[in-house]
């Protein structure tokens, strides 16, 4: 196995974990921005109060984006063991 086949995976390893966190982080994000307005314009300076919100919307993510991410994620996998023999020369 030569450096670069080393850096190819982990680069493919990389770009698949972002690929599978950006729904989620993207969800809390916007969650966390309207929360975050909507404590501005009411006055409500509770810290908790962003939490249940951001939950409850990274759940439906997950319901929701949950198979594509499973299948995107098997199919990485089951690549990887398959080009095991071609990588032990």
């Amino acid at each position: 196995m030569t450096p670069d086949t080393v850096m190819t995976i982990g680069r493919g390893a990389l770009e698949l974990a972002l690929a599978l966190a950006a729904p989620l982080l993207l969800a809390a994000l916007v969650t966390g921005v309207v929360v975050s307005a909507f404590q501005a314009a009411t006055q409500i300076n509770e810290m908790t109060l962003s939490f249940i919100p951001k939950l409850l919307v990274m759940t439906l993510v997950l319901v929701i984006a949950g198979p594509w991410m499973l299948r995107i994620l098997i199919s990485y996998t089951r690549e990887l063991i398959m080009s095991i023999p071609g990588l032990l020369y």
